[in-house]
């Protein structure tokens, strides 16, 4: 399985698709499929039978998952999107960091 750039909780920016230029933090990812669900994007309706969490039915707005390479890291100084890289700290733990800034990220 391949190891993501981005992860749960991080601040995103969308590079392609109907919501592209728009940012979002990433709510789940979705290692099998390569996608991220993104906060308040790339909505869709959905309909739903009754059932007993929502007894009335009907339809319903939600998320959908984007594919992972159409969306970007946002750098926490710059506010832009960048890429992401990996390196060992001075206590030899990898971390990440934006290639822009070079600044660790969390």
């Amino acid at each position: 399985m391949a190891k993501f750039k981005v992860k749960k909780g991080d601040q995103v920016k969308v590079l392609a698709g109907e919501s592209k230029g728009k940012e979002g933090r990433i709510v789940r990812v979705i290692p099998k499929m390569n996608r991220v669900v993104v906060e308040g994007l790339n909505m869709i309706k959905k309909h739903q039978k009754p059932s007993a969490s929502n007894p009335q039915g009907g339809i319903v707005e939600m998320e959908a998952p984007i594919h992972i390479s159409n969306v970007a890291l946002v750098d926490p100084s710059t506010n832009e999107a960048t890429r992401v890289g990996r390196k060992l700290d001075e206590n030899g733990n990898i971390v990440r960091y934006a290639k822009k800034s070079g600044e660790v990220l969390s």
